[in-house]
């Protein structure tokens, strides 16, 4: 169902990127190679030492590249960790790249604080951060809202994945979720020396794939940038049956002037399930199941999601004197699902359940802008870093169902392959869905950062004047449901404090608050697709980092509280209560050894509901979200064997409830990963190549991973994987 506004987006991506290809393939002589390389160096270092906060130049990484400490923070761009009053961390194109990690989920592991669970009875990443669901979809690019691709995003194109932990609607207040956090997606720039790499890789059981990134750049002082990444995987995933392919290709374009700089991004994804698995259903049980062989597929052959999207961005800053900048981007993305959905549903202990079918045709479409001004000046002995910029989204949901009511059935425990079944129940127009939700987000953003004491002392006092406008309408008549419509406004604001004793150390505390759209109900209940509302949060929170360019970290404790909604006993979508959600956090990273990496972070939490409807669920802890993480990760290069490192990586998550009358409880899981990788030069070029093997859950631990907040669909951890992949750099 592609309009011809979608074909020719395609065409003019296509052109563009054979457009790069063929001027990146121009290589250097070995001289030139190697006058480049030096010369980067050099400039590196230099765009280290003087990285200016507030713009769109990334926070250097630490030593080995792999951990940034700082990122994004939305309309205040780019920004060193020590000198702001939150938590936001950067993991690095080449964590990814090490890691072998495909999708967001397997990046934000490294992190104790962030959770990736499957979606609602599909095959969506959706993210927990700090205990509150963060929808892949919200997720934000270049720190604007509503670009990133539906449900999976890949990593071939990017060159960071930060991740802002805590209430961040001054900063990003067009986003629909993510009270607990946000992750914000860099895309890859063309470096000063120009870069050419191929790549294979393989997972298990039977997945292909096969990369390509080219960067160069161009003109008299390489003002001109162009960046092009591919990337197409397919073949059968470690479960039986899990068959998946991806598609992704992206062109980032760049110009970097004396006073001017901009960039445009134009991709396509996509992504496309058959066969794998969507969960299983235990809202008609009251007890968790055995766990099923992690290697068995409990889901149909005949389910599977296709997930089509278009998406791009365009940045420009200008500099209209030494301290004032001017700022403005804007983007959107173009999505189209259409699947066949078969979870499960569990209906005694012995593993017998029920086989439903439900078919979706989904397109979402997502505007957003934002563009302001920011400047630093002094009155007398205080500093002042201000910003004024206005942001906004415009979201629309078209969805359209059909359902099966005489199900068959199968076992969890010994799936056997049942006929579809026929539909009986229908939700529009199938082939031509109507709008079933339109919402807009809106605001002002005003902030000043006081510098006390040579900026020893800093204060951050901000505000945002956030309007939110939610409306419904019915998937059959296209009419507007008028019991359903919300409009809202109202300034929150947003202080904080930075007491920074000595240069290795920062003391910090925040107060923030977020008014955003409220979740869309999920696939099964009667009101599937609409808004329950606006949902109004606030965060408290205080902390301490430390940075002395070699090991880096922080401490934190805070509370965030959220209204709360559940998929009520009538098959409806609403809010109930609040969830209110206090933690502490611990992170440390870099390489105390030289040749010895580290990066850990723990998670306590007390996710506690209240002010439940009647007060039945006041005081239980909120579903699928347990009281205790960990991660840890180490690397160690071998010293006797130059360019050999050895890996590993544990994962613990603690008990979780799956319901919210706490009735139902996931047993804790602990797993462990191992790898090595290899580089080398290969010939008198000095071009290099790298080998890299990884296990994934090498005890093969047999585990329910978590459930969603509804608490309907359990989800299974991945068995023990293999992964290889070779990378060879022009």
């Amino acid at each position: 169902m592609q309009n011809t506004n979608t074909t020719a987006f395609r065409k003019t991506l296509l052109a563009l990127a054979i457009s790069a290809i063929s001027h990146s393939a121009v290589a250097a002589d070995t001289q030139d190679k190697k006058a480049q390389a030096e010369e980067t160096m050099v400039v590196k270092a230099s765009v280290d030492n003087d990285f200016k906060p507030g713009g769109n130049d990334l926070v250097p990484a630490f030593l080995d590249g792999q951990v940034a400490h700082g990122g994004r923070l939305g309309m205040l761009g780019e920004q060193n960790a020590m000198d702001v009053p939150f938590n936001v961390i950067g993991y690095t194109s080449k964590l990814v790249s090490d890691q072998q990690a495909k999708t967001i989920a397997d990046v934000v592991s490294n992190d104790a604080s962030v959770q990736a669970v499957q979606g609602y009875g599909n095959f969506a990443e959706t993210y927990k951060i700090r205990g509150f669901e963060l929808d892949g979809d919200d997720m934000t690019m270049g720190g604007l809202s509503g670009v990133v691709p539906r449900q999976v995003m890949d990593t071939q194109m990017l060159e960071r994945v930060e991740i802002f932990k805590g209430a961040n609607g001054l900063l990003n207040g067009a986003a629909s979720t993510g009270v607990g956090g946000m992750i914000n997606l860099e895309p890859k720039r063309a470096e000063e020396t120009p870069n050419a790499s191929v790549g294979v890789d393989y997972t298990a059981d039977s997945q292909v794939g096969g990369t390509l990134d080219l960067g160069r750049r161009f003109g008299d002082n390489n003002q001109f940038g162009a960046r092009v990444n591919l990337v197409h995987r397919e073949g059968e995933a470690a479960i039986d049956d899990d068959k998946r392919r991806t598609t992704l290709a992206s062109l980032g374009l760049d110009y970097r002037g004396e006073r001017l700089r901009t960039s445009l991004d134009l991709g396509y994804q996509k992504k496309t399930f058959h066969g794998g698995e969507m969960g299983v259903n235990i809202s008609g049980v009251d007890f968790i199941p055995a766990v099923p062989d992690n290697s068995k597929n409990f889901s149909q052959t005949w389910g599977y999601s296709d997930i089509e999207s278009e998406f791009g961005m365009a940045k420009a800053e200008y500099d209209l004197t030494g301290n004032w900048t001017t700022y403005a981007a804007f983007g959107g993305q173009h999505s189209h699902e259409v699947g066949t959905y078969s979870a499960p549903k569990l209906i005694n202990e012995n593993g017998d359940a029920t086989v439903g079918r439900l078919d979706t045709n989904r397109i979402i479409d997502a505007w957003s802008g934002m563009g302001g001004l920011r400047g630093d000046f002094d009155t007398g002995p205080v500093s002042h870093k201000v910003n004024v910029g206005y942001s906004a989204m415009i979201k629309e949901d078209k969805t359209a169902w059909r359902m099966s009511s005489k199900n068959p059935t199968t076992s969890i425990y010994d799936n056997q392959g049942v006929a579809k079944p026929d539909n009986a129940w229908f939700g529009g127009d199938y082939f031509d869905p109507l709008t079933t939700s339109r919402s807009r987000t809106q605001g002002w953003l005003l902030s000043d950062t006081l510098g006390f004491f040579d900026d020893q002392l800093l204060l951050t006092a901000a505000a945002r004047h956030q309007k939110v406008a939610v409306r419904n309408y019915s998937n059959s008549t296209g009419l507007e449901d008028t019991s359903s419509r919300y409009t809202e406004s109202r300034w929150m604001p947003t202080y904080g404090i930075v007491y920074k004793p000595w240069k290795m150390l920062s003391l910090y505390a925040n107060h923030t608050e977020a008014l955003q759209p409220g979740d869309n109900a999920p696939q099964g209940a009667k009101n599937y697709g609409q808004s329950v509302g606006i949902l109004h949060a606030r965060q408290n929170e205080v902390g301490v980092k430390i940075d002395d360019e070699r090991v880096g970290g922080s401490l934190a404790l805070f509370e965030i509280k959220k209204p709360s909604a559940i998929l009520n006993s009538n098959d409806y979508y609403v809010l109930d209560g609040e969830q209110r959600n206090r933690g502490i956090e611990l992170n440390v990273f870099g390489e105390p050894v030289l040749g010895l990496r580290l990066n850990g972070s723990t998670t306590w939490l007390d996710p506690e509901m209240t002010q439940t409807a009647g007060g039945t669920n006041d005081g239980k802890d909120a579903v699928g979200v347990a009281r205790f993480y960990a991660v840890l990760g180490a690397e160690y290069d071998i010293k006797p064997v130059d360019g050999l490192t050895a890996t590993a990586r544990v994962n613990h998550t603690g008990s979780q409830y799956a319901d919210a009358a706490n009735s139902k409880k996931l047993d804790s899981y602990t797993t462990l990963d191992l790898g090595v990788r290899y580089r080398t030069r290969v010939n008198a070029n000095q071009n290099e190549m790298v080998w890299r093997v990884g296990v994934d859950n090498v005890t093969n631990e047999k585990y329910w991973s978590g459930v969603e907040s509804y608490g309907t669909y359990l989800f299974e951890g991945e068995p023990r994987t293999v992964k290889v992949s070779m990378s060879y750099d022009f």
